[in-house]
């Protein structure tokens, strides 16, 4: 007994401390695209032809579309005059699927907190049941990341729970295979009302790399199940999942 409270002293406190302040992030990581300042040559459309998930449109100026983005690279790549680039903006969640829509002009519209008769039944304690409905297990992963003790997703009154019928929220990963179609109905209706339906990754938002293919729905929007929070990202970053869920239960403002 003595050896294991020497080997916890000797360690310290190892979780992060957000919200009250932001763990480093790692130098590869890519958030938010910074688009170009001015306007892009009405010729130049090596962005648009370079991403793989048709994520960037150059209709009305450039804009992309980070529920179908894969944060890979080969917009920025391509781009010849090196202007497009990812920033180190984590803060990503929207509650609707249009706010997703990244544009040069106006900000980027992060998620709100729920509405206050939801705030007071899932503000102090949620219970999320997490589905993974045919993706690669990244999102899933990274969502698994934050019950270890870096992240500590408990000390929010945040949950994982193993069935649905203890849950407040479905967290969908993957982009809703037709073999999982009913599994995951079935994991809806077994959720008791009112419950949240989480998407994390773009894969559950837009079907990601796999939207061309006829076996998936393309996400939740695709199987028509109504998403409360989006999270973006191939897969998102851990923190990026837990502000999403922070900003959700009105736990994070700025």
């Amino acid at each position: 007994m003595l050896k294991i409270l020497a080997s916890r002293l000797r360690q310290g406190h190892r979780t992060n401390h957000y919200p009250d302040a932001v763990p480093p992030m790692p130098d590869r990581f890519r958030g938010l695209p910074s688009l170009p300042e001015g306007a892009c040559p009405p010729e130049c459309r090596a962005c648009v032809d370079a991403c793989p998930t048709e994520a960037i449109s150059a209709g009305q100026g450039l804009a992309i579309d980070l529920g179908r983005c894969l944060f890979c690279t080969e917009c920025t790549d391509a781009c010849p005059e090196q202007s497009l680039r990812f920033s180190d903006e984590f803060r990503l969640a929207t509650r609707s699927r249009e706010d997703l829509l990244v544009r040069s002009g106006p900000a980027y519209r992060v998620a709100a907190a729920l509405e206050e008769k939801a705030l007071a039944l899932f503000g102090r304690s949620l219970k999320i049941r997490v589905v993974s409905a045919g993706g690669c297990n990244g999102c899933e992963v990274d969502v698994n990341v934050l019950g270890t003790i870096g992240w500590d997703l408990g000390r929010f009154g945040i949950q994982v729970v193993a069935s649905p019928r203890h849950a407040d929220a479905v967290l969908i990963c993957g982009p809703v295979t037709r073999n999982m179609e009913l599994a995951l109905a079935k994991t809806l209706e077994a959720t008791p009302d009112p419950k949240l339906v989480i998407a994390v990754g773009a894969c559950a938002i837009s079907g990601g790399p796999y939207l061309e293919q006829e076996e998936q729905l393309c996400g939740a929007p695709g199987a028509g199940i109504p998403v409360d929070l989006f999270i973006p990202g191939c897969p998102p970053h851990p923190l990026t999942i837990l502000d999403g869920l922070l900003r959700l239960l009105d736990r994070v403002k700025a």
